[in-house]
């Protein structure tokens, strides 16, 4: 992987995620996020590694009405990259998610003592986080509280410049004086 095909990786993921949120009206696409893309050198095809909530049978409807609407994600991408050729979408479903669920599962199982189960449903839905209680014999645990940023205002002459940066030239006034 170049830097170029990262950077672009990152700008197609951003775009359709935002096409799949704001401009698909498809009730079957359900909710579904882009995780990532990977695109070949040559930039004529793009794997989109998209994940998914919900049941298998609504899972299955959403994937195969993303299949069909990938051709008009496309073309909103021809619109909004200044690419010389967009690639052609190719849909993955990303299960780490599920997978990440049956772990914290095992952990659960194995945490209360019961023996984990060998077989469990690949339907599970994402955990919802909880806070671990400590067991009998163990130290409580101390949570320290949480920092509230403070957000200082800037000295004299660190605006913010045409760039972007702090304290840069144009923000002290001495852009003629800039080695060019």
């Amino acid at each position: 992987m170049t830097q170029r095909t990262d950077k672009i990786d990152a700008l197609l993921r951003e775009e359709i995620g935002a096409i799949l949120s704001r401009e698909l009206s498809d009730p079957a696409i359900g909710f579904t996020t882009v995780t990532d893309v990977e695109t070949a050198p040559d930039l004529s095809h793009a794997q989109v590694w998209i994940s998914q909530i919900g049941q298998p049978a609504e899972r299955a409807a959403s994937l195969a009405a993303l299949r069909r609407a990938m051709p008009y994600v496309r073309r909103l991408l021809g619109a909004r990259v200044r690419l010389r050729r967009i690639p052609e979408l190719h849909l993955r479903v990303d299960e780490t998610a599920e997978r990440g669920t049956r772990v914290l599962k095992l952990l659960s199982e194995l945490e209360a003592g019961d023996l984990p189960g060998a077989d469990l449903p690949s339907a599970d839905t994402l955990p919802t986080p909880v806070p671990r209680l400590p067991h009998e014999g163990e130290p409580a645990i101390e949570r320290p509280s949480p920092k509230v940023a403070r957000r200082r205002p800037p000295r004299a002459g660190q605006g913010r410049s045409i760039r972007g940066e702090r304290g840069g030239p144009a923000a002290r006034g001495d852009r003629d004086r800039r080695p060019r």
